[in-house]
């Protein structure tokens, strides 16, 4: 199966996109990099590194400290396709990061964004034994 070529495009690329969308909409870039962090484990630092470094979604996603396990529970339509569909685990991530930024674009309280980690730890999906 080919490669696809979403995967060679530098995260420095899409990240502006991301911020540029969540501030026509009065969010803001803090909260553009909140839900990112809680996806991928990155932190401020590791994302801006990411930005700085050029690295493309491949990179990003396999430099990404821990994916959130909550992240399963990301589900809906994003680009014409149901995310929890999507077969190629890469793929996936990308389709999970654009979802997260599209529902923060669309006014979602960070709580329900973050699906249900408030805090974006990963905390309260733990207390809660998932």
């Amino acid at each position: 199966m080919p490669r696809h070529r979403i995967f060679g495009v530098s995260f420095a690329s899409i990240y502006p996109l991301y911020v540029a969308k969540a501030e026509r909409k009065g969010r803001s870039r803090q909260e553009v990099d909140r839900v990112i962090c809680w996806l991928t484990g990155h932190d401020e630092a590791g994302l801006q590194r990411a930005v700085a470094a050029g690295v493309d979604l491949e990179t990003f996603f396999a430099q990404a400290p821990a994916m959130n396990p909550a992240a399963a529970r990301i589900t809906g339509v994003i680009c014409g396709h149901r995310v929890e569909e999507i077969e190629d685990p890469l793929m996936q991530r990308i389709r999970w990061m654009d979802k997260l930024v599209d529902e923060l674009a669309r006014g979602k309280k960070m709580s329900s964004i973050l699906r249900g980690d408030a805090e974006g730890t990963g905390e309260a999906l733990s207390a809660r034994g998932g």
